[in-house]
């Protein structure tokens, strides 16, 4: 059998036997160079590991994970909550939209979708049930809501594909995701009004509408994150890295002089969990290292590439294949996995197809955000299932709903590219 075949059997094997993807990355790439390589190459295990995380711009993935945990401590989620509810007003389908706003905004200061999830979920998950709002409906809505972290910047997905795709600027990734990102939120927002009105969930008269003013005054640290983090971009005082360090500094502060719910022991304990989960990605983009390099000295990545580009002559067929694939892909693994995986194959595709870099990268990034919400895995949809103390199959029906909302705007996404590129052309980026 060729190397190609115990490459990708035993990633695939390992994967189903429930080794974790770092792992499964890192022995497969092994085996492949045991098969079609020789023992002695093993040599190159540890230097193809440094290789993988010894990248500048990584350092702002463990910086924003914290600037999200910081955030999220610091009780922002609550505040803006306040604000989007003194903005919409009581009506039906009101806390709905609530959750679907505040999912959008904090998903411009953490750049995760679990995170996000998760600090909305903790503050909407109460209020809603008790509006009437089902359990399962309120943490699909919140989980698939949260998936537009992966598209808002500073988004680590997007982060992680400048990084595996040569010659992507990542301000053009960041300005190109944010109106796909907006759009995957207010799509949601139609059929949360609909199934809200059709149900009558949360009845208007017994809402309470919080001042608008005093509302404002309070959100608006909190809505000023994401302005410093972009403008900080935009005007070139900081680089992404730079900006991440900003972020982090900001919601620090933020906690600590202006809501007052940090302290400087729980800012300690913030610092453990982001190691703990930086640590993890960092791990799997490691050992991801080995199975890169396994696989471009195979002819592995090359080989299939080749085979793809050989199943359809017309762009728009094999695009629609490469999409279904990676939301399959989106279903069972994380954005980050993902991204290192499939991009050495799929980069030979999209030059072949002369596909923009910057409009493609966003439509994956959709792609996988409708995966973070869809069962069997939906990393997003177990966080709030957790919170709301439910089971994951009850959500499916939902959650299958969801993905047709989400679907239709990574169609249009699609069709009309400039949905993407518009914004960072007018900023004056490279989109080529």
């Amino acid at each position: 059998m060729s190397p190609d075949f115990w490459l990708i059997a035993s990633f695939l094997a390992l994967l189903l036997l429930g080794v974790p993807v770092a792992f499964a990355l890192g022995l497969s790439g092994a085996i492949g160079i045991l098969a079609g390589l020789s023992p002695d190459m093993l040599a190159t295990l540890g230097t193809n590991t440094y290789n993988g995380v010894a990248k500048y711009p990584l350092i702002a993935i463990p910086l924003f994970i914290l600037t999200g945990l910081v955030f999220e401590k610091a009780g922002v989620a609550l505040r803006l909550v306040r604000f989007a509810q003194a903005v919409i007003g009581p009506r039906h389908g009101g806390l709905a939209m609530v959750a679907v706003l505040v999912c959008l905004i904090m998903g411009g200061m953490s750049g995760s979708g679990p995170a996000d999830a998760a600090a909305v979920a903790m503050v909407m998950l109460p209020s809603m049930t008790k509006a009437g709002y089902p359990k399962p409906f309120s943490a699909t809505l919140i989980a698939a809501s949260a998936s537009t972290a992966i598209l808002i910047p500073p988004s680590i997905a997007l982060i992680l594909y400048s990084i595996v795709v040569p010659g992507v600027d990542l301000r053009a990734l960041f300005a190109a995701g944010l109106f796909p990102g907006i759009l995957a939120g207010l799509v949601l927002l139609l059929p949360a009004w609909l199934l809200s009105r059709h149900y009558g969930w949360e009845s208007p008269e017994a809402a309470e509408r919080p001042p608008l003013w005093p509302s404002f005054k309070q959100a608006l640290p909190a809505l000023f994150a994401p302005v410093l983090i972009l403008g900080g971009l935009r005007s070139g005082l900081f680089t992404p890295t730079e900006a991440a360090v900003a972020g982090v500094a900001y919601g620090v502060l933020v906690g600590l002089l202006v809501t007052r719910e940090l302290d400087w022991r729980s800012l300690w304990k913030l610092c453990g969990e982001s190691a703990i989960i930086s640590g993890v990605v960092m791990l799997i983009i490691a050992l991801a290292g080995i199975f890169a390099w396994a696989g471009t000295m195979l002819g592995t990545f090359r080989h299939l590439a080749e085979w793809l580009i050989s199943l359809s002559d017309n762009s728009w067929v094999l695009l629609a294949l490469v999409m279904l694939a990676v939301l399959l892909a989106g279903m069972l693994l994380d954005a980050i996995s993902i991204y290192l995986i499939l991009m050495p194959i799929l980069i030979p595709v999209m030059q072949h197809f002369a596909w923009n870099p910057v409009w493609f990268g966003i439509l994956l990034a959709m792609n996988i955000a409708i995966g973070q919400f869809t069962p069997p895995v939906a990393i997003n949809l177990m966080v709030t299932a957790e919170v709301a103390k439910i089971r994951l199959e009850q959500t499916i029906g939902w959650a299958l709903l969801f993905v047709v909302v989400m679907g239709a705007a990574l169609l249009l996404v699609a069709v009309f590219p400039e949905i993407a590129l518009w914004l960072p052309r007018t900023l004056g980026y490279s989109v080529e």
